[in-house]
């Protein structure tokens, strides 16, 4: 029996909720071997300055062990509150949302991949208001984010990641910039475009190659009523450019919904 309109668009909706769903699994996926040898690190310091500090019996020493320990836990209690704050939904709805928080969160899940692939961050955080927005969701568009830029900068390199607010638009900017290859121009268009990606698959990391990621980060900033855009140079990087409604900004003053054909985004080194 053919479907009508409206429970064709329920299904459409229906569909889409559980790829957004498959997406942050996808995400929680991929830290999984990244956290878990961040813990076998901060395990070892442990276990290490713990033996350390029974072997001497000085004071001295046994203070600088017990430092030691007390850092690395807090390390620890730093990653899984990181990893909780992801995995559970801060709120089912949209709310006002500290983004600088967001960022940092999400930094701790990346550090040890970051270190190892000589990436270097650098924050030009503005001051902004909350902005309002589903945590959670938008977590998972930095995080993907963060993961192309890393991709995209194979020898290493650097990370930006910038905040200001836009007053007469009553949004607030997130920028993520790297110093990777840059996209051609020819590729920009299909970016978002759904299942395509210019990977041949996921790279040494298991990260990459779906053709998901963008397509999931569009549609999350445009449910939010935001835009997303790109700017790229071969040769000298990208930046991605996302802009989102600060909370208690009037309902008229809202960013405009950009069409799909205004969306074009990076996937040289995208599509998670």
């Amino acid at each position: 029996m053919a479907l009508d309109n409206t429970e064709l668009q329920d299904q459409i909706r229906c569909l889409k909720q559980q790829l957004m769903e498959a997406q942050k699994l996808t995400a929680l996926g991929e830290l999984l071997g990244t956290t878990t040898h961040e813990f076998n690190n901060v395990l070892m310091s442990v276990i290490n300055y713990a033996k350390m500090g029974l072997r001497h019996k000085d004071e001295a020493t046994r203070d600088r062990a017990l430092q030691k320990i007390l850092s690395a836990g807090e390390r620890a209690s730093k990653i899984s509150n990181s990893v909780l704050g992801m995995a559970r939904n801060r709120s089912n709805g949209i709310e006002p949302t500290d983004l600088p928080k967001i960022i940092e969160d999400t930094l701790v899940l990346l550090e040890r991949e970051l270190n190892k692939y000589r990436i270097s961050v650098e924050r030009q955080f503005k001051s902004v208001p909350e902005a309002l927005v589903n945590g959670n969701q938008i977590q998972q568009v930095l995080l993907n984010l963060l993961i192309n830029g890393r991709q995209a900068m194979i020898k290493g390199g650097l990370l930006t990641i910038a905040l200001h607010y836009d007053q007469q638009q009553h949004a607030v900017h997130l920028m993520v910039r790297d110093t990777g290859a840059g996209i051609p121009s020819d590729k920009l268009p299909k970016i978002f475009d759904r299942f395509y990606t210019t990977k041949s698959g996921p790279d040494e990391s298991g990260k990459g190659g779906t053709g998901l990621g963008l397509s999931a980060c569009r549609d999350i900033v445009e449910a939010h009523q935001g835009r997303i855009r790109v700017e790229s140079t071969v040769g000298k990087g990208t930046a991605f450019i996302i802009m989102l409604p600060a909370a208690g900004s009037r309902p008229e003053a809202r960013i405009p919904v950009a069409t799909h054909a205004t969306l074009p985004v990076d996937s040289s080194r995208v599509s998670s």
